[in-house]
């Protein structure tokens, strides 16, 4: 049977949520179980899933977005992940983004702070099947995990926007992080970029997305 391809937002993204709500394993990331669902966040809006690993017993901030991603699902999805994060220490966190589309743009943006902030992103795709309809999932971006250095190695080598510019990336991926940190500064305003050799992260005087 031929798979048709369906646009999501006609089925809405309340009928998203309760698909991956009843059968987390879905998206692909392990037998996650549904702690909460559209978790109330303070003074921040409702978070869409909060999933946790039953064994690791790690938690996974979920944020849906029906069609292309944008700059406030990001903001949004990171948001939620931090203040999750600050009110449980206890548990290992990550951030999932799911979306029908990822652009090239946001997923470079993405990509540089996946060294500071852990970062799942998932492409979500909706098929006809007959009467009935049905979801995938493909992982686009995974989090980063960096292990131990040998200890004449500096950890998280600081370096400078020029060597970003010039040899790790280039102006227009540092100017598409500048845009992202714009939108980052609108929830925490004391957050500046940090160079370092593996990734550009956002860092804080007293709290932090870090």
């Amino acid at each position: 049977m031929k798979l048709e391809t369906i646009d999501l937002r006609n089925l809405g993204e309340k009928w998203v949520q309760q698909q991956i709500a009843d059968d987390p394993s879905l998206l692909g990331l392990g037998d996650l179980i549904l702690k909460d669902k559209e978790r109330i966040q303070p003074r921040a809006g409702r978070l869409d899933l909060l999933l946790q690993d039953p064994e690791t017993l790690k938690r996974y901030e979920t944020e849906i977005q029906l069609g292309a991603i944008d700059e406030s699902h990001i903001v949004r999805t990171i948001e939620y992940w931090d203040i999750e994060r600050k009110r449980y220490p206890q548990y290992e966190h990550a951030a999932v983004i799911v979306a029908e589309e990822i652009t090239a743009r946001f997923l470079n943006a993405i990509q540089l702070f996946n060294g500071a902030v852990p970062l799942i992103a998932l492409k979500m795709t909706g098929y006809k099947v007959g009467s009935e309809h049905a979801l995938t999932f493909v992982k686009v971006l995974d989090e980063i995990s960096y292990g131990l250095v040998d200890e004449d190695e500096p950890i998280a080598e600081p370096t400078d926007r020029n060597f970003w510019e010039v040899t790790r990336g280039s102006k227009r991926t540092v100017a598409l992080t500048d845009e992202l940190m714009k939108l980052v500064n609108a929830v925490e305003p004391k957050a500046a970029l940090k160079y370092n050799k593996h990734y550009i992260g956002p860092l804080l005087t007293n709290t932090s997305l870090c």
